[in-house]
This record gives structure tokens, C-alpha cells and sequence, in this order.
């Protein structure tokens, strides 16, 4: 089962799939939730069943021309109590829909935490829990992000993180506390079937790298977080 079922807002009765839908999108006119009176970023940050996995959404202010959003606001992140040191920003672009990048981690000391959102198109986004020690070892989480929506998904040091892109043409952008060491990269097979993973796309009609095709499957994986 899905455990984004279990999350609410309510997935609508025509979404078949079990990701979390997102409600609202994230629009504003000047209005909604946070600090209020032109202070701060104005952001919401959700739980999601493994619950060091948090959905962010900042607000977004519309007119005629288009919209305006602060999408990171360090000193109103921290008093979320989500005060990761960012050091590095990373960006793909994957042409074609059903491209599927992951599922990638650092092992430590160079283990990063994430924070992923879409700049143009849609993303089915994975977080797996690697963490030996942890009662979702093993478990993942399933989340639908999309420039439209302008949600934020932050996944901790401890994760493999891997997306499928929903639309043509998407670009993915995300920030990381740690730099990237060729050294300690990894990662763990998208198409593990202990995973439990429903991806929007056949594994033969995904598109990879070569290097994606060939991360092993988690049982084979040597343990990097204790």
C-alpha cells in the first residue's frame, strides 16, 4: 500500500494512483497562511508518514503579469525547525517524459540532505529510507511535485532520492548540505520489487543511464547508515 494514503488532503476519487495530491497549488493574491502582515515567507511544512520526510508550500502572489514567490528564507525554514546549512544547488533537465533519474544517495561523510522542487513540468518524486536503524527501513515515500503546484519536498541525509518526470521538458531543481563527492556516490535500483515502488512508468519504457540500470537491489546494498 501506498503510505501517502494515509495523508491528507484526501486524494480525489479519480486519483488511482495513492500519491499525495496537492490542493490548492500554492496561489495566492496576498493571502494565507504563515506569519501574516508582510513578514516572513509565509510557508507550510506537512509531516508525511515517515515523518522526516516534510511537503513544504510557500505561497505564491498572482496578477496579470504572472506571480512573485520567496521559495527559501533561511532564518523562516529554521523556525521550522528545519535548519539545514545548504551549501550547493543542483539542476537537470530531462527532455523526454518516463525519464527516471535515481535512486542516488552520498554515503558519509558526505551524506546529503534535499530539498527538491520542479521549475518547469511535473515529477513522480521517491524517497527511500535507508537507514538501518530506523522503523521505515526500507519504506519510501511517493509524491507528485510540479512547477504549478510550487510544492517543496524535503528529504533528509539517510535517503535515496530518485524522480520519473510526468511531462516533457522538466527541469528539477534542488538544494544540498553537503557537496558532491564522486567517492561516496551510490544508490539503490529504481526497479527493486521489495521496494514496493508503483512508478508511472514501465520498466521497459523507462528511459536511464546506464549507471541507473546498474545500482543494486537494496538487499545487496552494504549498509551506510547505521
Amino acid at each position: 500500500m501506498n503510505l501517502l494514503s494515509r495523508v491528507l488532503p484526501t486524494a480525489h476519487a479519480d486519483d488511482d494512483r495513492g500519491v499525495l495530491p496537492i490542493e490548492g497549488k500554492g496561489k495566492g493574491k496576498g493571502k494565507g497562511k504563515g506569519k501574516g502582515k508582510g513578514k516572513g515567507m509565509q510557508l507550510e511544512v506537512h509531516p508525511l508518514p515517515i515523518p522526516d520526510v516534510k511537503l513544504i508550500r510557500t505561497r505564491r502572489i498572482s496578477d496579470s503579469r504572472g506571480y512573485f514567490c520567496e521559495t527559501f528564507q533561511r532564518t523562516d525554514v529554521a523556525a521550522q525547525g528545519l535548519d539545514n546549512d545548504f551549501l550547493q544547488d543542483n539542476q537537470s533537465c530531462s527532455s523526454r517524459l518516463g525519464t527516471v533519474r535515481g535512486l542516488h544517495f552520498q554515503r558519509p561523510p558526505f551524506a546529503q540532505a534535499k530539498l527538491v522542487r520542479v521549475l518547469r513540468g511535473s515529477i513522480f518524486d521517491v524517497a527511500v529510507d535507508l537507514r538501518r536503524s530506523s522503523p521505515s527501513f526500507g519504506r519510501h515515500i511517493a509524491v507528485e511535485l510540479s512547477s504549478e503546484g510550487n510544492e517543496q519536498l524535503l528529504i533528509p541525509a539517510g535517503f535515496a532520492h530518485g524522480f520519473c518526470t510526468l511531462e516533457p521538458n522538466t527541469v528539477v531543481f534542488y538544494k544540498v548540505d553537503q557537496v558532491y563527492s564522486a567517492a561516496h556516490d551510490s544508490g539503490v535500483n529504481w526497479a527493486d520489487p521489495e521496494l514496493g515502488i508503483e512508478w508511472p512508468t514501465a520498466a521497459a519504457e523507462a528511459i536511464l543511464s546506464e549507471k541507473d540500470r546498474g545500482l543494486p537491489m537494496l538487499d545487496d546494498l552494504a549498509p551506510c547508515f547505521e
